[in-house]
């Protein structure tokens, strides 16, 4: 499985000198693709990011092989955060629903897979295989500790393979939700209608009203102060919002690893 995102070298790189620890491998799981790179104490990636197409069908144990294939050419690095398309709670997955699929979202279930993921102790195997501290948080909720501002309420949107959302009150994670689970239209789902299969099939014109109605949904669901939209399909809105929305980078991501370790909401 070869990794992407620039040529990665093919042994472990050095930290830059004026780098800062606790470095920490920070990994955000996707339903096409998983990502890495390592952060320094100050949030700068200290390594070009990595990425790996995600593999189907994906069992526990495979997703634990990717990992360490994935931080295998990156620098060393003192603890690991991981942010996971599914609810987790302290380190164990509850649901996983694009991997409990035999060839990835849209697919059919596997009885085998759905029962290997659920409760599965992802923080534990992660920790085993690669020696450090884990933790593991739901990956919008990951992204949200990258670019919430800390005041009021903030509502965090992911748009990708499928639909993430977070909450935070002054900063402060609330516990994960499954917004993007509950019906939306015509008898289906924030994720099944706002989801990149959809997305490729509609094209962004229809995609981007959709999105528009789903977001006033939510806010009037959650009266939030700023909603943060972000996701490897967000740049498709960076010019079809206005305040209180803001489109964020997806590299967020990845540097909401360090702010993982500054919670204990997880």
């Amino acid at each position: 499985m070869a990794l992407t995102g620039g040529a990665s070298p093919p042994e472990e790189q050095p930290a830059p000198a004026e780098a800062r620890g606790p470095f920490t491998l920070a990994v955000d799981v996707g339903g096409t693709g998983i990502k890495a790179s390592v952060l320094d104490a100050l949030d700068r990636m200290v390594a070009e990011r990595v990425r790996v197409p995600t593999p189907y069908p994906l069992s526990p144990e495979r997703f634990v092989e990717v990992l360490v294939r994935l931080a295998r050419p990156l620098p060393a690095f003192d603890r690991v955060a991981v942010g996971f398309p599914g609810v987790v709670r302290r380190g164990r997955i509850v649901t996983a629903p694009h991997f409990v699929t035999a060839a990835g979202p849209g697919s059919r279930v596997l009885p085998d897979l759905e029962a290997a993921w659920s409760g599965f102790d992802a923080a534990g195997a992660i920790a085993r295989a690669l020696g450090r501290e884990v933790r593991i948080a739901n990956d919008a909720d990951l992204q949200g500790l990258g670019v919430v501002a800390g005041e009021g309420l903030e509502f965090v949107v992911t748009l990708g393979t499928g639909v993430g959302t977070a909450l935070f009150l002054d900063g402060r994670l609330a516990p994960h939700l499954e917004l993007a689970h509950h019906p939306f239209r015509k008898g289906q789902t924030y994720n099944e209608q706002l989801g990149d299969a959809t997305l490729r099939r509609i094209g962004p014109k229809r995609w981007r009203r959709r999105v528009r109605r789903a977001l006033e949904n939510f806010r009037v669901l959650v009266n939030f102060d700023r909603c943060y939209v972000g996701g490897g399909n967000a740049r498709l809105l960076r010019d079809e919002l206005a305040l209180p929305y803001v489109v964020v980078d997806n590299v967020a991501g990845i540097t909401g690893g360090i702010r993982l370790f500054e919670t204990d909401a997880v």
